[in-house]
């Protein structure tokens, strides 16, 4: 039963892998799609842009309307939308048409993400559900940090096409896999949507997801600009930038890891203890973030940290409503857009306003506000022999 189940787990990951690649993946060959398309980058940029805005639409809605089917094939049915679309993308050379093809596959993004969580947490036990969330948290950052590089190669080496070549394949391995050990998985106990919106009644709900909009905007508000901030105030080669992404990336992917035994040990302490260490980091990046050496073990740290972050996210606002799991995760999805949306929108404000170094500062403001809404919720909520985990 375990091999079973972490075989599940792995087809989860690989599979939150396809659909963020897909929605991610594009970053790296924006100019060779405006090319191709004969538009402005930031006209092309909208195939990313408007993929983002639906899923924080979709995030919500979609999961509770597919909440009561089969699981394995609700995943069959996301994971053929994408490879549809996939293919679409390779051979259209209209630009309308491609975005179509991206922002209907964008509406059954959180279906599959959200089922993955639900579906890893619920195949092992409650006190394991940390860890095995975790593990398809690698498939996010994967897909956030490795596709982009991978496709941006794929289109210099060979052709754009090949380039969607590969989002299409990684979907298509996802499909496969699911058809042959996925086995049938229907739901035992359907909720009715009332039963699951109702937990919208509670203030619990909410001063979650308000946390998870500003911790989520307290890492992206400064991760979003970081190229920026290395290239202006560390004033780092082209070369030494795309190191130090990968670096970061790299790190993410430990910090989900290391966020799967946190959470199972010690919950509380790890959400109430995460914007007091991400602060102090983002201080200490304020004041030597202009020399090259403390910028690359800050960068280290901060990836760590932003991969744990991930995590908490997804168990604050679990933990606030695990009676709907799947409009639960629906929720943590739409936040944490709405999360990315308002950082890198404040981000950009203070970079104009007074410079690219005090960009950090959105991030700082932004775990300041965050605290309030984690210790409202944790001292109104948490049992007092709780607060102890």
């Amino acid at each position: 039963m375990a091999k079973g189940n972490n075989l599940l787990i792995y087809i989860l990951t690989l599979g939150v892998f396809g659909i963020i690649n897909t929605e991610m993946g594009v970053i790296g060959i924006l100019p060779s799609l405006a090319d191709h398309y004969n538009i402005s980058v930031s006209t092309a940029g909208l195939l990313v842009s408007l993929f983002a805005l639906t899923v924080a639409v979709a995030g919500p809605t979609m999961p509770l309307l597919f909440s009561g089917i089969n699981r394995k094939k609700v995943m069959l049915l996301v994971l053929g939308v994408f490879v549809l679309g996939n293919i679409v993308s390779i051979f259209t050379s209209n630009f309308t048409i491609a975005l179509l093809a991206r922002v209907v596959p964008a509406f059954f993004h959180p279906i599959y993400c959200s089922l993955a969580f639900t579906v890893a947490a619920a195949s092992v036990s409650k006190e394991e559900a940390p860890k095995a969330v975790s593990k398809v948290f690698i498939g996010v950052s994967a897909g956030m940090v490795v596709g982009v590089p991978i496709a941006s190669f794929i289109a210099s080496a060979t052709s754009l096409q090949m380039a969607m070549v590969f989002f299409a394949v990684i979907n298509t391995i996802a499909f496969i896999a699911t058809v042959l050990f996925v086995p049938s998985m229907p739901v035992k106990e359907k909720l009715s949507y009332g039963a699951q919106l109702s937990v919208l009644k509670k203030s619990i709900t909410w001063l979650s997801i308000a946390a998870v909009i500003l911790l989520n905007s307290a890492v992206f508000g400064v991760y979003s600009y970081l190229a920026e901030y290395l290239k202006t105030v560390t004033n780092m080669s082209s070369n030494a930038i795309s190191l130090m992404l990968f670096i970061y990336g790299g790190a993410n992917i430990i910090g989900n890891i290391v966020a799967g035994k946190l959470l199972t040990h010690s919950a509380i302490k790890s959400v109430i203890s995460f914007p007091f260490v991400l602060g102090a980091v983002y201080i200490i990046l304020f004041f030597t973030g202009q020399f090259t050496v403390p910028m690359a073990i800050i960068t280290l740290i901060w990836g760590i940290l932003a991969g744990i972050g991930a995590n908490i996210n997804q168990y604050w606002i679990m933990s606030s409503a695990p009676e709907a799991p799947d409009f639960a995760n629906g929720l943590f999805l739409t936040s944490a857009n709405l999360g990315v949306t308002f950082g890198v929108a404040a981000g950009g404000l203070f970079i104009s306003e007074m410079g690219t170094q005090y960009v950090v500062l959105v991030g700082i403001l932004s775990l300041i506000l965050s605290l309030v809404t984690i210790f409202l919720r944790t001292y109104m909520f948490t049992p007092t022999q709780q607060l102890s985990r």
